[in-house]
């Protein structure tokens, strides 16, 4: 099917469950309005506009269920039942031809299937949008014999997925020229966003790298589970891992039969999330419940397993930083220094009244402050922040799309586990520690440390490099002259440099010390 065609198509989607009105009522140009009446001419809307775009989202298939569950985390983008309805879309889709399995196992590696595997299940398992899954048993070079789980790109995704997303780069063009708010959502850039990790998940051999780095990230926390990966089956288009056998987080009942601590798990899910986040700036950014089991298994009861990591979300120091900064000042209800760092990181126009700004966040977070999760809704309380955002002309971020949509999805996971979950409590020290390990003694000492193998190397080299600089460039006496003084220069300055190295060192002695006369006085 050529991209007209596929445009086509989707326009009679579009047609039929009436969508016009979501696209077109936005537009103040009053020709492009009018066609409203012309296109839902002799039909009748019988269904609320959110259930006829998540159908409709069903319909068009795959990549359009993925969109609608981005977008269902993106409030500043839909309107509220919108989001509300898109949220119950379900990443789940028929599985294709246990054959077809079978003929890209055997085309990638490059054998029959018997002789890759001991055995191996037909019946896939599970079955998503880019893959399907089924189990099996393999062998590895020792000898020891492993159950594992084998993953399966679905035939053909790259050329679909690669006209729709022209189709939603074309749509947002459009959406950025026509819609008022078009420059500061940025469409385009959002689009970009879900078009890298969408192709990053056509890739397998990727999701296996992302799963073995979570696993390192993960081993000394001791609260959840990755599975191992098996690269010697691995290839683009297969991925084999170790099987995990475990309770799908969903059943809460089972588990707590079981004597799982809920509200542990709860605790545990926010740690996790945090973990990843702001230490490791590496986090798995599709975290529903399909995608998470609890262990049963004596060794490792009651921690999570994750699976799937075909999307992770990375973020910077700087937006590491910004953000827990934001985080912290939310916790700690200082709403002045949430509107000062609005300014200062150019999210919002530097002519901006921080006192109005600091009046609205308050307005928005304030009601919500010292409520259990279940009198409160992370997602009102960031459509409501959205809504803010408008009034100032805060500009979106592309690049924090998938930690929004984590973000809601631990918020619903914390909500199905324990109601009574305080997130601001439960967030908090964690928030607080690493702040004062980014800007604490600790990290000053620590880069102290990692600095001083490079300013010793560099420094020695100082003379030779300004001799062959005056040598090359300067004459006479006047060079001989400047070169000396500069070598007096540097002597004075490793003098410095010496009593500030000390005077730090010193500091950071003496807050320790502090700190311990403090927890024996108090």
């Amino acid at each position: 099917m050529s991209r007209f065609l596929r445009g086509w198509a989707i326009l009679w989607v579009v047609f039929r469950y009436g969508l016009d009105e979501l696209v077109l009522s936005g537009i103040p140009h009053p020709r492009l309005r009018s066609l409203r009446g012309v296109l839902t001419f002799g039909r009748k809307l019988d269904k609320p506009r959110g259930v006829r775009l998540r159908e409709a989202l069903e319909e068009l298939g795959p990549i359009f269920v993925k969109f609608g569950q981005v977008l269902s985390t993106r409030s500043d983008l839909m309107p509220p039942d919108v989001a509300e309805e898109l949220a119950k879309l379900q990443d789940r889709v028929p599985p294709f031809d246990p054959q077809i399995a079978v003929d890209t196992i055997e085309r990638s590696f490059r054998k029959p299937l018997e002789q890759i595997f001991i055995s191996f299940e037909r019946e896939p398992v599970a079955s998503a949008s880019i893959a399907q899954v089924h189990f099996a048993r393999i062998r590895d070079k020792a000898g020891v014999e492993h159950d594992v789980a084998v993953k399966v790109l679905r035939p053909g995704m790259k050329s679909v997925i690669d006209k729709d997303l022209a189709l939603m780069h074309m749509m947002a063009s459009w959406l950025e020229k026509l819609s008022r708010d078009g420059k500061r959502l940025k469409p385009k850039e959002v689009v970009a966003e879900f078009d890298n990790y969408l192709h990053d998940e056509l890739d397998l051999i990727r999701e296996a790298s992302n799963a073995a780095q979570l696993r390192r990230n993960m081993e000394g926390l001791d609260l959840v589970l990755i599975p191992e990966i098996h690269w010697d089956y691995c290839h683009t288009d297969v991925l084999v891992m170790e099987r995990m056998k475990g309770v799908p987080i969903s059943q809460v009942e089972r588990l707590r039969e079981a004597g799982v601590d809920i509200p542990k798990l709860a605790r545990d899910g926010v740690t996790i999330f945090f973990t990843q986040v702001f230490r490791d700036g590496f986090f798995h950014a599709d975290m529903h419940p399909g995608n998470i089991m609890v262990s049963l298994e004596p060794d490792t009861f009651g921690r999570y397993i994750s699976l799937d990591f075909g999307i992770v979300g990375t973020l910077t120091e700087f937006d590491k930083e910004y953000l827990a900064q934001n985080f912290l000042a939310f916790f700690r209800r200082d709403y002045k220094r949430v509107a000062a760092l609005h300014v200062e990181s150019g999210w919002v126009p530097a002519t901006t009244r921080v006192e109005e700004l600091e009046a609205a966040i308050r307005a928005v977070c304030e009601p919500y402050f010292d409520r259990p999760l279940a009198e409160i809704s992370l997602g009102m309380v960031l459509m409501r922040l959205f809504q803010t955002s408008r009034r100032f002309q805060v500009e979106i971020q592309p690049q924090l799309v998938l930690l929004q949509k984590t973000l809601l999805n631990i918020e619903g996971l914390g909500r199905q586990l324990d109601p009574n979950l305080d997130l601001w409590s439960t967030a908090k020290p964690f928030l607080e520690k690493w702040m004062l390990d980014q800007m604490g003694p600790q990290r000053l000492w620590h880069e102290l440390q990692a600095q001083a193998p490079r300013y010793a190397k560099i420094l020695p080299d100082i003379p030779r490099v300004l001799h062959q600089y005056l040598s090359r460039h300067g004459t006479g006496k006047d060079s001989e002259a400047l070169l000396k003084e500069l070598l007096q220069q540097q002597k004075t300055t490793n003098r410095l440099l010496q009593a500030i190295l000390c005077g730090g060192i010193g500091f950071v002695i003496g807050l320790v010390v502090l700190q311990v006369l403090l927890r024996i006085r108090f």
